[in-house]
Protein backbone atom coordinates (compact mmCIF):
# COMPACT_ATOMS: atom_id res chain seq x y z
CA UNK A 1 0.00 0.00 0.00
CA UNK A 2 1.18 3.46 -0.81
CA UNK A 3 -0.21 6.56 0.96
CA UNK A 4 0.07 10.04 -0.18
CA UNK A 5 -0.86 12.91 2.46
CA UNK A 6 -1.42 16.74 1.18
CA UNK A 7 -1.08 18.79 3.74
CA UNK A 8 -2.77 22.17 3.34
CA UNK A 9 -2.99 25.26 5.86
CA UNK A 10 -0.87 26.35 8.68
CA UNK A 11 1.85 24.88 10.99
CA UNK A 12 -0.71 23.44 13.53
CA UNK A 13 -2.11 21.09 10.62
CA UNK A 14 1.58 20.20 9.49
CA UNK A 15 2.11 18.78 12.65
CA UNK A 16 -1.05 16.65 12.20
CA UNK A 17 -0.23 15.17 9.23
CA UNK A 18 3.74 14.56 10.25
CA UNK A 19 2.18 12.19 13.07
CA UNK A 20 -0.14 10.57 10.29
CA UNK A 21 3.06 10.07 8.80
CA UNK A 22 4.87 8.39 11.58
CA UNK A 23 2.06 6.20 11.90
CA UNK A 24 1.64 4.77 8.56
CA UNK A 25 5.50 4.38 8.26
CA UNK A 26 6.17 2.38 11.96
CA UNK A 27 3.69 -0.10 9.89
CA UNK A 28 5.26 -0.46 7.05
CA UNK A 29 3.46 1.71 4.51
CA UNK A 30 4.96 3.54 1.99
CA UNK A 31 4.35 7.39 2.79
CA UNK A 32 5.17 10.51 1.01
CA UNK A 33 3.89 14.33 2.35
CA UNK A 34 3.17 16.95 -0.18
CA UNK A 35 4.74 14.71 -3.26
CA UNK A 36 5.64 16.81 -6.61
CA UNK A 37 3.39 14.52 -8.29
CA UNK A 38 0.14 11.88 -6.40
CA UNK A 39 0.20 8.28 -7.38
CA UNK A 40 -1.14 6.36 -4.66
CA UNK A 41 -3.26 3.93 -3.45
CA UNK A 42 -5.04 6.45 -1.04
CA UNK A 43 -4.52 10.14 -1.19
CA UNK A 44 -5.17 11.68 2.31
CA UNK A 45 -5.84 16.03 2.24
CA UNK A 46 -5.65 17.61 5.07
CA UNK A 47 -7.81 20.81 4.56
CA UNK A 48 -7.83 23.89 5.89
CA UNK A 49 -11.19 25.89 6.81
CA UNK A 50 -10.09 29.50 8.22
CA UNK A 51 -10.58 31.69 5.74
CA UNK A 52 -12.44 32.18 2.19
CA UNK A 53 -9.13 31.66 0.37
CA UNK A 54 -8.31 29.10 2.02
CA UNK A 55 -11.56 26.61 2.04
CA UNK A 56 -11.43 27.48 -1.42
CA UNK A 57 -8.14 25.80 -2.38
CA UNK A 58 -8.91 22.77 -0.23
CA UNK A 59 -12.30 22.24 -2.17
CA UNK A 60 -10.37 22.66 -5.47
CA UNK A 61 -7.15 20.34 -3.80
CA UNK A 62 -9.97 17.81 -3.51
CA UNK A 63 -11.41 18.25 -7.23
CA UNK A 64 -8.30 17.93 -8.73
CA UNK A 65 -7.55 14.89 -6.68
CA UNK A 66 -10.83 13.62 -8.24
CA UNK A 67 -9.56 14.04 -11.47
CA UNK A 68 -6.52 11.75 -10.64
CA UNK A 69 -8.88 9.71 -9.55
CA UNK A 70 -10.69 8.99 -12.89
CA UNK A 71 -7.03 8.63 -14.56
CA UNK A 72 -6.22 6.02 -12.25
CA UNK A 73 -3.37 7.70 -10.26
CA UNK A 74 -5.17 7.19 -6.40
CA UNK A 75 -7.68 4.83 -6.02
CA UNK A 76 -9.05 5.96 -2.71
CA UNK A 77 -9.81 10.02 -1.63
CA UNK A 78 -9.34 10.83 2.20
CA UNK A 79 -10.40 14.18 3.20
CA UNK A 80 -9.33 15.02 6.90
CA UNK A 81 -8.74 18.64 9.09
CA UNK A 82 -10.37 21.52 9.61
CA UNK A 83 -12.56 22.31 6.34
CA UNK A 84 -14.17 18.93 6.88
CA UNK A 85 -14.62 19.52 10.64
CA UNK A 86 -16.95 22.50 9.55
CA UNK A 87 -18.60 21.64 6.62
CA UNK A 88 -18.49 17.65 6.60
CA UNK A 89 -22.60 17.45 6.48
CA UNK A 90 -22.42 20.09 3.77
CA UNK A 91 -19.56 18.49 1.34
CA UNK A 92 -20.34 14.73 1.97
CA UNK A 93 -23.41 14.56 -0.71
CA UNK A 94 -21.99 17.47 -3.02
CA UNK A 95 -18.56 15.17 -3.46
CA UNK A 96 -19.36 11.74 -3.15
CA UNK A 97 -16.09 10.91 -5.01
CA UNK A 98 -14.17 11.26 -1.65
CA UNK A 99 -14.32 7.65 -0.13
CA UNK A 100 -14.25 8.88 3.63
CA UNK A 101 -14.22 12.22 5.76
CA UNK A 102 -12.45 12.88 9.26
CA UNK A 103 -12.16 15.52 11.21
CA UNK A 104 -9.53 17.33 13.23
CA UNK A 105 -7.87 14.66 15.74
CA UNK A 106 -9.07 11.38 13.88
CA UNK A 107 -5.51 10.26 13.38
CA UNK A 108 -7.05 6.72 14.88
CA UNK A 109 -9.54 6.54 12.77
CA UNK A 110 -7.32 7.46 9.64
CA UNK A 111 -5.46 4.63 10.54
CA UNK A 112 -8.47 2.20 11.58
CA UNK A 113 -10.10 2.61 7.86
CA UNK A 114 -6.51 1.71 5.99
CA UNK A 115 -6.93 -1.95 8.43
CA UNK A 116 -3.96 -0.77 10.68
CA UNK A 117 -3.56 -0.47 14.60
CA UNK A 118 -2.77 3.02 15.82
CA UNK A 119 0.36 2.86 18.34
CA UNK A 120 -0.21 5.18 20.91
CA UNK A 121 3.47 4.20 22.18
CA UNK A 122 4.64 6.12 19.40
CA UNK A 123 1.93 9.13 19.69
CA UNK A 124 4.44 11.91 20.81
CA UNK A 125 6.92 10.92 17.97
CA UNK A 126 6.71 12.45 14.88
CA UNK A 127 8.75 12.49 10.89
CA UNK A 128 9.15 16.15 10.48
CA UNK A 129 8.59 17.37 6.49
CA UNK A 130 10.82 20.45 7.56
CA UNK A 131 14.56 21.01 7.38
CA UNK A 132 15.97 18.08 9.81
CA UNK A 133 17.32 21.06 12.45
CA UNK A 134 14.19 22.70 13.00
CA UNK A 135 10.51 21.56 14.04
CA UNK A 136 7.13 22.99 15.04
CA UNK A 137 5.93 21.72 18.38
CA UNK A 138 2.28 21.86 19.19
CA UNK A 139 1.11 22.69 22.82
CA UNK A 140 -2.30 23.15 22.72
CA UNK A 141 -5.66 22.39 20.86
CA UNK A 142 -8.27 25.01 19.90
CA UNK A 143 -9.12 28.02 21.67
CA UNK A 144 -10.94 29.84 24.55
CA UNK A 145 -11.02 33.19 23.09
CA UNK A 146 -14.40 34.71 21.30
CA UNK A 147 -13.24 36.83 18.80
CA UNK A 148 -15.76 38.09 16.67
CA UNK A 149 -14.52 37.13 13.09
CA UNK A 150 -12.74 33.82 14.04
CA UNK A 151 -13.94 30.49 13.53
CA UNK A 152 -11.07 28.53 15.16
CA UNK A 153 -13.37 28.05 18.19
CA UNK A 154 -15.86 26.20 16.37
CA UNK A 155 -13.58 24.24 14.06
CA UNK A 156 -10.85 22.91 17.04
CA UNK A 157 -13.58 23.11 19.94
CA UNK A 158 -12.29 24.94 23.08
CA UNK A 159 -8.69 25.33 24.52
CA UNK A 160 -7.32 21.94 25.62
CA UNK A 161 -3.61 21.58 26.78
CA UNK A 162 -1.16 19.12 26.26
CA UNK A 163 0.55 17.35 29.28
CA UNK A 164 3.86 19.08 29.86
CA UNK A 165 5.47 15.12 30.17
CA UNK A 166 4.03 14.83 26.88
CA UNK A 167 5.24 18.00 25.22
CA UNK A 168 8.82 17.41 26.69
CA UNK A 169 8.73 13.67 25.91
CA UNK A 170 7.59 14.64 22.01
CA UNK A 171 10.73 17.23 22.05
CA UNK A 172 13.21 15.22 23.24
CA UNK A 173 12.32 12.72 20.55
CA UNK A 174 13.12 15.81 18.26
CA UNK A 175 16.44 17.09 19.50
CA UNK A 176 17.56 13.36 19.52
CA UNK A 177 16.77 13.45 15.45
CA UNK A 178 18.67 16.55 15.28
CA UNK A 179 16.52 19.62 15.84
CA UNK A 180 18.00 22.10 16.81
CA UNK A 181 15.22 24.75 16.60
CA UNK A 182 11.98 24.43 18.60
CA UNK A 183 8.90 26.43 17.22
CA UNK A 184 6.08 26.52 19.86
CA UNK A 185 2.73 26.80 18.31
CA UNK A 186 -1.00 26.94 19.25
CA UNK A 187 -4.05 28.97 19.09
CA UNK A 188 -3.10 30.67 22.05
CA UNK A 189 0.34 30.13 24.28
CA UNK A 190 -0.40 32.79 26.59
CA UNK A 191 -3.78 30.59 27.85
CA UNK A 192 -1.33 27.15 28.05
CA UNK A 193 -1.83 24.96 31.28
CA UNK A 194 -4.74 27.03 32.77
CA UNK A 195 -7.48 24.12 32.19
CA UNK A 196 -4.46 21.50 33.22
CA UNK A 197 -2.80 23.40 36.16
CA UNK A 198 -5.22 26.34 36.87
CA UNK A 199 -2.54 28.57 35.92
CA UNK A 200 -0.42 29.56 33.15
CA UNK A 201 2.66 27.23 32.73
CA UNK A 202 4.31 28.21 29.60
CA UNK A 203 7.19 29.86 31.29
CA UNK A 204 7.87 26.67 33.26
CA UNK A 205 7.34 24.82 29.76
CA UNK A 206 9.85 26.82 27.96
CA UNK A 207 12.27 27.07 30.69
CA UNK A 208 12.01 23.00 30.65
CA UNK A 209 12.51 22.64 26.98
CA UNK A 210 15.68 24.84 27.24
CA UNK A 211 17.08 22.18 29.57
CA UNK A 212 17.09 19.51 27.12
CA UNK A 213 20.26 18.85 25.62
CA UNK A 214 20.79 19.55 21.49
CA UNK A 215 18.12 22.24 21.35
CA UNK A 216 19.70 25.83 20.91
CA UNK A 217 16.64 28.06 19.73
CA UNK A 218 13.22 28.45 20.90
CA UNK A 219 10.60 30.59 18.94
CA UNK A 220 7.37 31.33 20.50
CA UNK A 221 4.53 31.82 18.07
CA UNK A 222 0.97 33.06 18.97
CA UNK A 223 0.90 34.60 22.34
CA UNK A 224 -2.04 36.18 22.86
CA UNK A 225 -2.10 39.71 24.42
CA UNK A 226 -4.38 39.51 26.83
CA UNK A 227 -3.14 37.67 30.21
CA UNK A 228 0.47 37.85 28.68
CA UNK A 229 2.21 35.08 30.78
CA UNK A 230 4.12 36.88 33.86
CA UNK A 231 7.76 35.83 33.86
CA UNK A 232 7.82 35.57 30.04
CA UNK A 233 9.88 38.14 29.17
CA UNK A 234 12.14 37.24 32.41
CA UNK A 235 13.21 34.57 31.24
CA UNK A 236 13.81 35.44 27.81
CA UNK A 237 16.47 37.96 29.51
CA UNK A 238 18.00 35.62 30.88
CA UNK A 239 18.55 32.92 29.18
CA UNK A 240 19.53 32.48 25.64
CA UNK A 241 18.03 29.37 24.08
CA UNK A 242 14.59 31.34 24.35
CA UNK A 243 15.24 33.86 21.17
CA UNK A 244 14.37 37.02 21.61
CA UNK A 245 11.22 36.73 19.17
CA UNK A 246 7.83 37.48 19.86
CA UNK A 247 4.51 36.76 17.66
CA UNK A 248 1.71 38.40 19.41
CA UNK A 249 -1.82 38.93 16.96
CA UNK A 250 -2.47 42.27 18.22
CA UNK A 251 -5.31 42.47 15.02
CA UNK A 252 -6.03 45.93 15.42
CA UNK A 253 -5.54 49.59 18.08
CA UNK A 254 -8.31 51.58 17.76
CA UNK A 255 -10.56 50.86 20.80
CA UNK A 256 -13.23 50.88 18.26
CA UNK A 257 -12.51 48.42 16.64
CA UNK A 258 -10.98 46.15 19.12
CA UNK A 259 -14.28 46.14 20.91
CA UNK A 260 -15.78 44.92 17.57
CA UNK A 261 -13.59 41.99 17.53
CA UNK A 262 -14.35 41.15 21.21
CA UNK A 263 -10.49 41.00 21.41
CA UNK A 264 -10.48 41.46 25.43
CA UNK A 265 -8.37 44.01 25.26
CA UNK A 266 -7.78 48.02 24.58
CA UNK A 267 -4.98 50.01 22.91
CA UNK A 268 -3.96 51.51 26.53
CA UNK A 269 -3.35 47.65 27.28
CA UNK A 270 -1.20 47.04 23.94
CA UNK A 271 0.92 49.88 24.43
CA UNK A 272 1.66 48.96 27.70
CA UNK A 273 2.80 45.58 26.84
CA UNK A 274 4.84 46.77 23.92
CA UNK A 275 6.38 49.04 26.43
CA UNK A 276 7.35 46.39 28.74
CA UNK A 277 8.56 44.06 25.68
CA UNK A 278 11.24 47.22 24.49
CA UNK A 279 12.26 47.41 28.26
CA UNK A 280 13.13 44.65 29.41
CA UNK A 281 13.83 43.39 25.89
CA UNK A 282 15.33 46.04 23.52
CA UNK A 283 16.50 43.90 20.82
CA UNK A 284 13.07 41.90 20.59
CA UNK A 285 11.49 41.01 17.56
CA UNK A 286 8.02 41.18 17.48
CA UNK A 287 6.01 39.74 14.97
CA UNK A 288 2.67 41.16 14.54
CA UNK A 289 -0.63 40.24 12.56
CA UNK A 290 -3.26 42.81 11.59
CA UNK A 291 -7.08 42.33 10.33
CA UNK A 292 -8.31 45.36 7.96
CA UNK A 293 -11.49 45.78 6.66
CA UNK A 294 -13.82 44.48 9.26
CA UNK A 295 -17.24 45.77 9.29
CA UNK A 296 -17.16 48.86 11.28
CA UNK A 297 -14.01 49.96 10.29
CA UNK A 298 -13.85 53.73 9.81
CA UNK A 299 -11.53 56.04 7.94
CA UNK A 300 -10.46 57.51 11.54
CA UNK A 301 -10.17 53.75 13.01
CA UNK A 302 -7.54 53.08 9.72
CA UNK A 303 -5.86 55.92 10.14
CA UNK A 304 -5.48 55.25 14.05
CA UNK A 305 -3.53 51.86 12.75
CA UNK A 306 -1.67 53.65 10.47
CA UNK A 307 -0.24 55.60 12.95
CA UNK A 308 0.41 52.87 15.71
CA UNK A 309 2.74 51.07 13.39
CA UNK A 310 4.68 53.66 12.57
CA UNK A 311 5.23 54.64 15.87
CA UNK A 312 5.72 50.59 17.33
CA UNK A 313 8.00 50.17 14.58
CA UNK A 314 7.51 45.97 14.20
CA UNK A 315 10.16 44.39 13.12
CA UNK A 316 7.68 41.60 11.17
CA UNK A 317 4.14 42.11 10.34
CA UNK A 318 1.47 40.57 8.11
CA UNK A 319 -1.85 41.94 7.04
CA UNK A 320 -5.32 40.02 6.45
CA UNK A 321 -8.25 41.49 4.98
CA UNK A 322 -11.49 40.30 6.34
CA UNK A 323 -14.03 38.01 4.79
CA UNK A 324 -17.23 36.90 6.89
CA UNK A 325 -17.12 33.76 8.09
CA UNK A 326 -20.18 31.68 8.85
CA UNK A 327 -21.23 30.66 12.58
CA UNK A 328 -18.97 34.22 14.43
CA UNK A 329 -20.19 36.67 15.55
CA UNK A 330 -18.95 39.35 12.96
CA UNK A 331 -20.30 37.51 9.81
CA UNK A 332 -23.83 36.55 11.41
CA UNK A 333 -24.52 39.84 12.94
CA UNK A 334 -22.71 42.50 11.54
CA UNK A 335 -22.93 44.00 7.83
CA UNK A 336 -19.92 43.35 5.94
CA UNK A 337 -19.99 47.30 5.23
CA UNK A 338 -16.49 48.05 3.76
CA UNK A 339 -15.90 47.60 0.10
CA UNK A 340 -13.45 45.29 -1.19
CA UNK A 341 -11.74 48.06 -3.15
CA UNK A 342 -11.19 49.56 -0.06
CA UNK A 343 -10.08 46.62 1.95
CA UNK A 344 -7.34 46.69 -0.80
CA UNK A 345 -6.41 49.91 -0.32
CA UNK A 346 -5.97 49.57 3.32
CA UNK A 347 -4.34 46.48 2.93
CA UNK A 348 -1.69 48.07 0.27
CA UNK A 349 -0.76 51.07 2.37
CA UNK A 350 -0.03 49.26 5.81
CA UNK A 351 1.97 46.85 3.81
CA UNK A 352 3.67 50.15 1.82
CA UNK A 353 4.63 51.51 5.49
CA UNK A 354 5.81 48.02 6.85
CA UNK A 355 8.39 47.97 3.69
CA UNK A 356 9.12 51.20 4.86
CA UNK A 357 9.54 50.35 7.98
CA UNK A 358 11.54 46.81 7.27
CA UNK A 359 13.48 48.25 4.77
CA UNK A 360 15.06 51.26 7.15
CA UNK A 361 15.66 48.25 10.04
CA UNK A 362 17.80 46.01 7.48
CA UNK A 363 19.72 48.85 6.14
CA UNK A 364 20.46 49.77 10.23
CA UNK A 365 21.93 45.78 10.47
CA UNK A 366 24.76 46.48 7.29
CA UNK A 367 28.06 46.03 9.28
CA UNK A 368 26.29 44.22 12.23
CA UNK A 369 27.10 40.16 13.34
CA UNK A 370 24.90 38.08 13.65
CA UNK A 371 24.50 34.02 14.81
CA UNK A 372 22.89 32.58 11.54
CA UNK A 373 21.49 28.94 11.44
CA UNK A 374 21.94 27.56 7.85
CA UNK A 375 18.04 26.38 6.47
CA UNK A 376 19.01 25.38 2.68
CA UNK A 377 21.06 26.65 -0.21
CA UNK A 378 19.36 28.67 -2.92
CA UNK A 379 21.09 29.54 -6.78
CA UNK A 380 24.01 31.08 -5.66
CA UNK A 381 23.78 31.21 -2.11
CA UNK A 382 23.49 29.62 1.55
CA UNK A 383 20.05 31.03 3.05
CA UNK A 384 19.85 31.07 6.38
CA UNK A 385 18.24 33.23 9.68
CA UNK A 386 19.16 34.74 12.86
CA UNK A 387 17.28 34.54 15.91
CA UNK A 388 15.04 37.10 14.93
CA UNK A 389 13.58 35.24 12.03
CA UNK A 390 11.04 32.54 11.69
CA UNK A 391 11.15 30.01 9.02
CA UNK A 392 9.33 30.62 5.52
CA UNK A 393 7.25 33.99 7.45
CA UNK A 394 10.44 36.31 7.98
CA UNK A 395 13.64 37.66 6.64
CA UNK A 396 16.44 35.75 5.51
CA UNK A 397 20.36 35.98 5.44
CA UNK A 398 22.00 35.33 1.91
CA UNK A 399 25.15 34.03 2.13
CA UNK A 400 27.58 33.35 -0.92
CA UNK A 401 28.71 29.77 -1.71
CA UNK A 402 32.39 31.35 -1.95
CA UNK A 403 32.19 32.40 1.61
CA UNK A 404 33.28 28.93 3.46
CA UNK A 405 32.33 25.41 3.99
CA UNK A 406 28.71 25.04 5.86
CA UNK A 407 25.93 22.77 5.48
CA UNK A 408 22.36 22.86 6.03
CA UNK A 409 21.45 22.66 10.13
CA UNK A 410 25.09 23.93 11.13
CA UNK A 411 25.05 27.66 13.57
CA UNK A 412 27.98 30.13 11.91
CA UNK A 413 28.66 33.89 12.80
CA UNK A 414 28.12 35.76 9.71
CA UNK A 415 28.51 39.67 9.40
CA UNK A 416 26.14 41.66 6.93
CA UNK A 417 26.89 43.33 3.89
CA UNK A 418 24.30 44.64 2.41
CA UNK A 419 20.29 45.09 2.95
CA UNK A 420 17.11 45.04 0.70
CA UNK A 421 13.62 45.55 2.07
CA UNK A 422 12.63 41.88 3.66
CA UNK A 423 16.67 40.05 3.54
CA UNK A 424 20.07 40.59 4.72
CA UNK A 425 23.27 39.49 2.40
CA UNK A 426 26.36 38.51 4.43
CA UNK A 427 30.11 37.01 4.29
CA UNK A 428 30.88 34.17 6.87
CA UNK A 429 33.52 34.78 9.95
CA UNK A 430 35.57 32.14 9.58
CA UNK A 431 37.30 30.70 12.37
CA UNK A 432 41.12 31.03 12.47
Amino acid sequence: MRVDIINLGCSKNLVDSEKLLSQLRSQGIKTRLDPTRVNADVLVINTCGFILDAKEESVNTILEAIEAKKNGQINKIYAMGCLIQRYRHELEPEIPEVDAWFGVEQIPEIVASLNLAFNPEILNHRITSTPSHYAYLKVSEGCNRKCSFCAIPDIRGNHVSRKMEDILEEANYLAKQGVKEILLIAQDLSYYGRDLYHESMLVPLVRNLADIKGIEWIRLHYAYPANFPAGLLDLMQTNEKVCNYLDIPFQHISDNMLKKMNRGYGKEDTYRLIRDIRKKIPDAAIRTTFLVGHPGETDDDFNELLEFVKEARFERLGVFTYSPEEGTKSGDLMADDVPEELKQERYSSLMELQQQISSEMNQAKVGQEFQVLIDRTDGEFYVGRSRYDSPEVDNEILIPLTSGVTKSGEFHQVRITKADDYDLYGDLILKD
